[in-house]
C-alpha cells in the first residue's frame, strides 16, 4: 500500500506545472476563460477546485485578470507568454550577484538562429 501511495504522489503534477497549464489554455484563447472551461481544455481529468485554486494563486501573483467587463468569473493572462518569460528573465538578472556573467552564460547556449534574432534586435531591427 506505501509503494501505491508514493506512485501517486509521483505521477501528481507540480503547482507550477499546473499553473503553466492553466496559462498555455488561456493564451491559446482570444477570449476570457471560467475555470469550468479550464477544466474542460487541461488534461488529466482536474477537479474544478482544483482549476479554481490554480487562478486563485495566478491572480494573486498578478499573472492573471478576472474579466470586469464580460463573464463573472471568467479569466484572461495578465501578460502574454512572451511578456511573461521577459519578467522572469529581468527578475532572474536582478537577483543574481554578476547579471554581466549571467548574460555572458545565457548568450554562449543560444542556437545560432537565436544569437542571429538577438544580433538583429540590439542592432535596431526585428527578428
Amino acid at each position: 500500500m506505501a509503494g501505491t501511495e508514493s506512485r501517486g504522489r509521483a505521477e501528481r503534477r507540480s503547482a507550477g506545472e499546473l499553473e503553466s497549464e492553466v496559462l498555455a489554455t488561456l493564451w491559446a484563447t482570444e477570449r476570457p476563460l471560467t475555470p469550468a472551461e479550464i477544466q474542460t481544455e487541461i488534461a488529466g481529468g482536474l477537479a474544478y477546485n482544483t482549476v479554481h485554486t490554480i487562478l486563485k494563486r495566478l491572480y494573486d501573483k498578478g499573472l492573471v485578470l478576472r474579466d470586469a467587463a464580460g463573464r463573472r468569473g471568467a479569466y484572461r493572462p495578465a501578460k502574454n507568454a512572451a511578456e511573461l518569460t521577459a519578467a522572469a528573465m529581468h527578475e532572474a538578472l536582478d537577483r543574481g550577484p554578476d547579471p554581466i556573467a549571467a548574460l555572458q552564460q545565457f548568450v554562449s547556449g543560444l542556437s545560432p538562429d537565436e544569437e542571429r534574432a538577438l544580433r538583429d534586435l540590439l542592432g535596431g531591427g526585428r527578428p
